[in-house]
């Protein structure tokens, strides 16, 4: 298997921006506890599902295959809550109507192992919402978009109208920010950009 590392994750996001760069990757998605702990500050929550999910992932690598494990997390504070995935219109609708008009963070953890080395980092972006109304976010909802999305929104999407402003990594709020995964990459001599095509 002639690939770069493995990715700890289902999401198509955090496998497109990867792809994008040119990493060659496999999935190898975990699922693990996502409940914070209590008390737990949202920039500790975030490294820490990604350090717990890349550490499941290398457990779970293919025998013989020793590349390293990428995990990521991204979580949605507002002030100091969090807002994790809808799991009901209910849900959604009222993470929208807290979110509306007003700044949040999103935090996107990124942490990298192989066996001998854990590293780890993390982007804090503010994203600044329009005032959303009602009628827009039961509207919002009914696509199916904000299932499955930190904060009940992707910014990628159709929720990318709500977005007043960015204040950050744009694709740390997508789920992989791809300064923070460089710098990863880096450190463990992961030379993706030889993949990259030449004349384009």
């Amino acid at each position: 298997m002639d690939i770069d590392l493995f990715l700890a994750s289902a999401s198509p996001r955090r496998k497109s921006l990867l792809e994008r760069i040119g990493v060659r990757f496999h999935v190898l998605a975990q699922d693990i506890d996502e409940q914070p702990n209590e008390d737990e500050a949202p920039e500790v929550f975030a490294i820490r599902l990604a350090l717990e999910k890349a550490r499941a992932g290398l457990a779970a690598r293919p025998k013989g295959q020793y590349a390293p494990v990428l995990g990521a997390d991204t979580v949605v504070a507002v002030d100091e809550s969090l807002l994790g995935k809808p799991k009901d219109k209910a849900e959604g609708l009222a993470m929208l109507e807290r979110l509306s008009g007003r700044s949040h963070r999103v935090l996107t953890g990124v942490a990298l192992v192989d066996g001998d080395r854990e590293s780890t980092r993390l982007s804090i972006s503010y994203v600044q919402f329009r005032p959303i109304e009602h009628a827009e976010a039961v509207r919002y909802w009914e696509t199916g978009e904000p299932l499955g999305k930190a904060g009940g929104y992707a910014i990628q999407g159709l929720g990318g109208v709500f977005a007043e402003q960015l204040e950050g990594s744009y694709t740390g709020v997508m789920g992989l920010p791809l300064f923070e995964t460089h710098d990863l990459l880096s450190e463990f001599e992961i030379d993706y950009q030889s993949h990259w095509p030449i004349g384009q």
